[in-house]
């Protein structure tokens, strides 16, 4: 079993940046692919970045290209979503996922959330205008 654990949510200013990391405990991190989604209250969950076992592939959605970095660190088993330039529509529970792709395609095809099987609790992220 896997098991997520999302930390560095917190309030910005809008223009702001944060870090938030995602924790893997349970199988080895560097087996499984990574993403991060985002759900506003009313609305469903969004596919924010992704990026494969070795590191060597990302995907962004277009909301986000060039602001936000995605990025591994598999000898400490954490993911890590970097965020620039916030703006207060990014303000949004932000969760990390999990999967065991094999190979380096990330792509649109896993910008469903039904493609990830394991999940994080969600941290809190809130752009301030």
């Amino acid at each position: 079993q896997v098991q997520l654990v999302e930390s560095g949510g917190g309030l910005v200013q809008t223009g702001g940046s944060l870090r938030v990391s995602c924790a893997v405990f349970g199988r080895a991190f560097n087996n499984y692919a990574m993403g991060w989604f985002r759900q506003a209250p009313g609305k469903e969950r969004e596919f924010v970045a992704s990026i494969s076992w070795s590191g060597g592939s990302t995907y962004y959605a277009d909301s986000v290209k060039g602001r936000f970095t995605i990025s591994r660190d598999n000898a400490k088993s954490t993911g890590y979503l970097q965020m620039s330039s916030l703006k207060p529509e990014d303000s949004a529970v932000y969760y990390c996922a999990a999967e065991p792709i094999p190979g380096q395609y990330v792509g649109n095809y896993y910008s469903a959330a039904a493609r990830w099987n394991y999940w994080g609790q969600g941290t809190q992220v809130t752009v301030s205008s």
